[in-house]
């Protein structure tokens, strides 16, 4: 049944991934005035380099911001979450990885990183709203 469903992706794959493109492009016209601003960075593809869309993420200014805007975006009913823990700090890598240095910038990034929604089924409107939650955060209590 899980094969079926996936191989049904796979025929699919081009338009999904247009579409993908499509909504992360809308994301990143949409949010270009608050990294000029200077409230959030937005991903940075460099040219000559492509990508699928499998995910849109901003940076924040710090943890507490994030935090912040993560209960923001809850109230509005847009589940947003934190990335990844850096593999360094996690149960696993705690007991049995190795670091060399402090390893204080991959910790800064991750305390700042925010994933927004992105699926196949997004719609453009929904971009637009959360985008919106994101300017009306910044425009009270964070500006």
């Amino acid at each position: 049944m899980i094969a079926a469903f996936l191989y049904a992706q796979l025929e699919e794959v081009i338009a999904i991934t247009l579409t993908r493109l499509s909504l992360w492009n809308y994301y990143h016209k949409l949010l270009e005035p608050l990294e000029q601003a200077s409230k959030l960075r937005r991903p940075t593809i460099p040219a000559h380099c492509q990508h699928n869309a499998h995910m849109y993420y901003i940076l924040v200014e710090n943890l507490d911001t994030r935090s912040a805007m993560i209960e923001c975006l809850k109230q509005q009913g847009i589940n947003s979450v934190f990335h990844y823990v850096p593999l360094h700090s996690s149960p696993a890598g705690l007991q049995f990885g190795k670091v060399h240095g402090s390893m204080e910038n991959t910790n800064h990034v991750s305390d700042r990183l925010l994933r927004l929604p992105m699926f196949y089924q997004l719609e453009f409107s929904q971009i637009k709203a959360i985008v919106d939650t994101i300017e009306g955060f910044y425009s009270t209590k964070w500006s």
